[in-house]
C-alpha cells in the first residue's frame, strides 16, 4: 500500500468513531476519521451528559452491561479527572412511587456489588431532617431518599478530547468530510469522500462505520453492499430550565408512565431529560417536540412544585436500537458490533452504544479486525492515556 492509504477508516465523529481512531492510532495504525460537519455533532453532543453504570438496566438483569459500565467510569474518573467527575444522585421513593423502598435498596446493593463495595459505590439514605434542602423537593408523601453516586461530563467536550489524543499518535482528522463511496476490490476499500467542494480519495485496509443514526446511509453507500441489521431510531429529548440545581442529580419516575427522567445541574442551569419517542424522520431534522418538552416540564414540576425556572432551550438526539416491539425504555441498550464476516473481519458497523462504554466498544472493534491488519508496535493502552478538555 502507498504512503497515503490508512489501516482503519473511521466514518462518523461521535464518541464511539474518535474512540475507534484513539483504540487504532494507540496500537500503532496508521488512522483517518471522516466527519461530514463537525465532531459531536449529533448524538454525542445531546445526550443526558452522564457517565454511569446504568443502575436501571438492572430491572431487565443486564449484568454485564451495568459491570461493563462501572468499571469504564472509574477507568474515566481516573484518566480524565478534568472532564469527567462524581455527583450525587438522589432517588426519591413516595407512597405511590411504582418502586417501592425495598426494591431500590435491593438494586442499589446489586448496583454496589457490581461496583467492586468500593467506597464510592455505596449508598444510603438522607435523614428527614435533610429533605428540606433538596433544591426544593416536594417532601409531601415521600417515604424515602437514597443516594449514591455516579457521574457527568460535557459529551461533547469529552469527544473532542478523545480526538486530540487519537490525533496525538497520528490519526488524521479530515472535517468536515463526506463520505461518498466504498468499493471493496480483493482486501482493499476504496474510499471517496467531499472535501471542500473537491472529490478525494484513498485506500483503506479496514472500515469503522461508527455514523450513529447515519448507520444505514453509510451501508448502502458500500460495494458490495454489506449485510444490514433492522434497527429503530428512538428520539430523546432535554430541556434546559433556568435556576441550577444545586444538591446533584435527581432520578426520577415520570409521572405520566413511570420512565426514569434525570433533573440535573448544567451550565449553571437545570437539564431534564429525557424521552423515548420513535423517530422516523431525516436524523438532521431531529429536535424536541412540543409534547416531550410538556412530559419533561411536568415531570419537573410534579418534583419540584416551586421550580418555576424560565424554559432556556431544549434537544434531542438519537438512539440506535435493535428492531422489536414494546416501550423502548425496556429494550436492550448493549452495543452491537456488525462485522462483514465472521473470519478476516474487515468492515465494522456500529449499532447503538453508550457514551460511558466508548472506550471499552472501541477495543472490541479492534480485537474484531485485528486478523485484518498487519502487525504493529502498540503505542499505549487507552484506559491509561489522560484526557483533558
Amino acid at each position: 500500500m502507498s504512503a497515503a492509504d490508512y489501516d482503519v477508516v473511521v466514518i462518523g465523529g461521535g464518541i464511539h468513531g474518535v474512540g475507534v481512531a484513539q483504540a487504532a492510532a494507540a496500537t500503532g495504525y496508521s488512522v483517518l476519521l471522516l466527519e461530514r460537519a463537525a465532531l459531536a455533532s449529533g448524538t454525542s453532543s445531546r445526550s443526558s451528559k452522564l457517565i454511569h453504570g446504568g443502575l436501571r438496566y438492572l430491572e431487565s438483569a443486564r449484568f454485564g452491561l451495568v459491570r461493563e459500565s462501572l468499571r469504564e467510569r472509574e477507568i474515566l474518573l481516573r484518566i480524565a479527572p478534568g472532564l469527567v467527575h462524581r455527583v450525587p444522585f438522589h432517588i426519591p421513593v413516595y407512597g405511590n412511587s411504582r418502586r417501592p423502598a425495598w426494591m431500590i435498596r435491593a438494586g442499589l446493593s446489586l448496583y454496589a456489588l457490581l461496583g467492586g463495595l468500593s467506597r464510592h459505590a455505596r449508598f444510603d439514605t438522607l435523614p428527614r431532617a435533610r429533605w428540606d434542602g433538596l433544591d426544593g423537593l416536594d417532601t409531601r408523601g415521600l417515604q424515602a431518599v437514597f443516594r449514591y453516586e455516579d457521574a457527568q461530563t460535557d459529551d461533547a467536550l469529552l469527544t473532542q478530547a478523545v480526538m486530540r489524543s487519537a490525533q496525538k499518535f497520528g490519526a488524521e482528522l479530515h472535517c468536515p468530510a463526506n463520505f461518498l463511496s466504498a468499493r471493496r476490490t480483493d482486501d482493499i476499500f476504496v474510499v471517496h469522500t467531499l472535501e471542500g467542494g473537491n472529490e478525494h480519495t484513498c485506500r483503506a485496509r479496514t472500515l469503522v462505520n461508527a455514523a450513529g443514526p447515519w448507520v444505514g446511509t453509510v451501508l448502502e453507500r458500500i460495494t458490495p453492499r454489506p449485510a444490514v441489521l433492522p434497527v429503530d431510531l428512538v428520539q430523546g429529548a432535554h430541556i434546559v430550565v433556568g435556576n441550577e440545581t444545586l444538591h446533584g442529580i435527581y432520578y426520577l419516575e415520570a409521572p405520566q408512565d413511570g420512565r426514569a427522567v434525570f433533573v440535573m445541574p448544567w451550565q449553571e442551569h437545570t437539564l431534564v431529560g429525557t424521552t423515548e419517542t420513535p423517530f422516523d424522520d431525516d436524523p438532521s431534522a431531529v429536535s424536541a417536540r412540543p409534547e416531550e418538552i410538556t412530559y419533561l416540564q411536568e415531570t419537573l414540576w410534579r418534583y419540584f412544585p416551586g421550580h418555576r425556572g424560565k424554559l432556556l432551550g431544549s434537544f434531542a438526539g438519537l438512539r440506535v436500537l435493535p428492531h422489536g416491539s414494546g416501550a423502548a425504555f425496556y429494550r436492550s441498550r448493549e452495543t452491537i458490533l456488525h462485522p462483514d464476516n465472521t473470519d478476516r473481519v474487515r468492515l465494522v458497523t456500529v449499532y447503538g452504544g453508550k457514551l460511558t462504554g466508548y472506550r471499552a466498544t472501541a477495543v472490541k472493534v479492534m480485537r474484531l479486525l485485528k486478523k485484518s491488519l498487519p502487525a504493529r508496535a502498540p503505542r499505549a493502552d487507552t484506559s491509561e492515556i489522560s484526557l483533558s478538555p
